[in-house]
């Protein structure tokens, strides 16, 4: 029975993937590639991030390019997600939920918890973490600090997130997991997991 729900950041509950394809785009401008669309940057994302950016290019990263591009995305995102909002339903789903709930994302932790709180629901989290280190990497490792922090049994709790990654983090702890249509990963590539999909972040919760 899931007593807790372990949200992802972004991509699920907020929504910015206009801002990660604009900030992609930039980056990528010098490279002279045809600037992607939405459903174009599902089609190559993946964590490892940079392991998408090799996709992208069709060779490897040469040595100090992976930080560079990294910079640079960052940079720009954080310009074009000043506008972005909440994902539909976020705050409704957020409320609704009587059990206890927290933030583990893989976004920069002094710009996350800001963002979090300018939407005002900070409240609704008994913890919210964020990557204090280098971004770019997979979810597993900091996903099992969080729940270890949290001092659950992670057979009770649910994870919420829009990537492949979310899946394989909850999977790694020995958590559930639900994924969300809403981010950066094919339908296809969410169900390759073996976890349910939702198309609504409402629609998760009858997952719990």
């Amino acid at each position: 029975m899931t007593q807790h729900i372990i949200w992802d950041w972004n991509g699920t509950l907020f929504h910015d993937i206009d801002a990660v394809v604009g900030a992609t785009n930039e980056v990528f401008k010098p490279y002279e590639l045809p600037p992607l669309t939405a459903d174009g940057f599902r089609a190559v994302y993946t964590r490892p991030i940079w392991v998408a950016y090799e996709r992208l290019l069709g060779r490897p990263l040469v040595e100090g390019e992976w930080k560079r591009l990294d910079d640079g995305f960052h940079e720009h995102y954080f310009r074009l997600a000043e506008v972005c909002e909440l994902a539909t339903g976020a705050e409704m789903v957020l409320a609704s939920w009587t059990g206890t709930q927290s933030l583990c994302s893989m976004a920069p932790h002094a710009h996350l918890v800001p963002k979090v709180e300018s939407f005002g629901i900070t409240r609704h989290f008994t913890r919210i973490d964020g990557i204090s280190g280098a971004t770019g990497g997979e979810k597993a490792a900091h996903m099992a600090e969080h729940v270890k922090a949290l001092g659950i049994d992670p057979a009770q709790v649910l994870v919420i997130g829009d990537s492949v990654d979310d899946g394989l983090a909850a999977r790694h702890v020995g958590a559930r997991a639900v994924l969300y249509t809403g981010g950066m990963t094919t339908r296809q590539e969410l169900e390759s997991t073996g976890f349910p999909v939702v198309d609504h972040l409402a629609d998760a919760l009858n997952h719990v």
